[in-house]
């Protein structure tokens, strides 16, 4: 089922989901198991599962040369978006890049997507790769969210990469995008930003998640301004409980978001991460219960693949 049916289906009541991402290669799934199982009580309507862009690792030849390849630290993600399916009967959105993909590679994705009956893919452009200042596509891939957006909307129309296929099974995927209640970091304002998400909105893009925030009052003005340019289709808020100290300087250098004084004290007075992981779990409790009463359609959880910190927020708001 599609995530906007979901969402019409619950009537106004808000829905509780939560994002994993896949183990690092040659460990087990059941670790991603044992983090889900505790989570299922919430009967999460989806569940998504993200995408890691490749990274280049340099082997030891000997004599001091070193051996540059590239790699994926953590593959998987359709073939778990399958298995997480088919073993608790939830849908699943697998995250789909720009970076590192063909448009071909990106088709064959999409084709193996409506094999297995998923019907949500969630459209992003990806971050730079670690050893880049700035996101370069791969040759021959999308250059921007808003091309992805429109290769899957052409794919549901039947619409191949290099021929118009007389098909009696088109997909019909769902498409979400990101968005940014502050702006994404490479955006030079809000109010540009939010033009680039209506171009993506147009193009076919049918419900947004937005990047974490710690103040609501971020998101609402978001969603205000949303609304005044014309996007109507759902925005979820994402959420992100602090956990460890290191949150405070990682977090807004890596996505350029700012944090309320009143959390920086709270985790300031902390004499260690388990102190600090309960101030991050009663800041987001009172997120989502402000969140909730407003009457956000879903309220999604950034996991990071470990439960028990969004399991006790869900236990006191859902």
């Amino acid at each position: 089922m599609k995530v906007t049916e979901h969402i019409e289906n619950a009537k106004g009541k808000t829905l509780f989901s939560f994002e994993i991402i896949p183990p690092q290669k040659g460990k087990s799934i059941q670790e991603l198991y044992d983090n889900i199982d505790p989570l299922m009580e919430f009967q999460p309507p989806f569940i998504d599962v993200t995408t890691s862009r490749e990274e280049y690792i340099y082997i030891d030849k000997g004599n001091g040369l070193l051996d540059k390849k590239l790699t994926r630290m953590r593959p998987g993600t359709l073939g778990i978006c399958a298995s997480i399916k088919h073993k608790y009967n939830v849908d699943t959105v697998p995250h789909v890049l720009c970076g590192g993909f063909t448009k071909e590679e990106t088709e064959y994705l999409l084709v193996d997507c409506n094999y297995l009956g998923i019907d949500n893919v969630m459209a992003l452009r990806g971050d730079a790769m670690k050893d880049e200042q700035y996101f370069m596509p791969k040759a021959g891939g999308n250059d921007y969210a808003i091309d992805l957006v429109k290769q899957i909307s052409l794919l549901n129309q039947g619409k191949y990469l290099h021929e118009v296929m007389d098909a009696d099974n088109r997909a019909n995927f769902c498409i979400g995008v990101a968005g940014y209640p502050e702006k994404h970091l490479e955006s030079p304002s809000l109010q540009s930003d939010l033009k680039r998400l209506k171009e993506k909105v147009d193009a076919g893009a049918d419900y947004v998640v937005t990047q974490m925030f710690f103040d609501n009052a971020k998101y609402f003005t978001f969603v205000e301004k949303a609304r005044e340019m014309g996007i109507t289709v759902p925005i979820i808020p994402g959420i992100k409980p602090i956990a460890v100290q290191r949150h405070l300087q990682v977090l807004p250098q890596i996505f350029r978001i700012d944090l309320p004084e009143d959390l920086i004290h709270a985790v300031d007075q902390c004499k260690n991460n388990a102190q600090i992981k309960q101030v991050g779990i009663e800041w987001a409790i009172q997120q989502s219960l402000e969140l909730k009463a407003a009457g956000v359609p879903v309220l999604h959880y950034y996991s990071m693949g470990k439960s028990e910190n969004i399991r006790q927020i869900a236990s006191s708001v859902f």
